[in-house]
């Protein structure tokens, strides 16, 4: 009778561990899927702020091209539009950033630091145990 009974149990302690680890495999899913549709969108948000940010700065270039070209017209000196030769280099900038290859290549970069630099990317002291942040949180409470 006891082994019966033993069998039964142990079928339903099996059945519940599957159980367990199916819900925490779903769980685990949900929580990635969650995570990556949070970072495309964030990653949505910086290139709409990048091209905004194109959009107002394309327009001061503008004006300020068109009154340095005046100036240098009116002053018969180059003085006036010196200002465009920086303003040239942070305009292809926020170009490249909104519509451009930047963010291409800043993946490819990322995926070369993971891979052959990745020591570059460890924690100073390493990664935080259970036992380090318990002992932090004991500390902070005073006990």
């Amino acid at each position: 009778m006891g082994s019966i009974m033993g069998k039964a149990m142990d079928d339903n302690l099996a059945k519940m561990q599957a159980f367990q680890l199916n819900t925490m495999q779903m769980q685990l899913e949900r929580q990635l899927q969650m995570q990556n549709q949070m970072r495309e969108r964030m990653m949505a948000m910086q290139i709409s702020r990048a091209r905004e940010t194109l959009n107002y700065f394309g327009a001061f270039y503008a004006l300020v091209a068109v009154g340095g070209l005046g100036a240098t017209l009116k002053r018969k000196t180059p003085g006036p539009i010196l200002p465009l030769v920086p303003l040239t280099f942070i305009l292809a900038y926020q170009y490249d950033m909104a519509y451009g290859t930047m963010i291409q290549r800043m993946r490819e970069g990322s995926e070369h630091i993971i891979s052959d630099e990745y020591n570059l990317l460890n924690l100073p002291a390493g990664l935080p145990t259970f036992e380090t942040i318990e002992a932090a949180r004991l500390k902070q409470k005073g006990e």
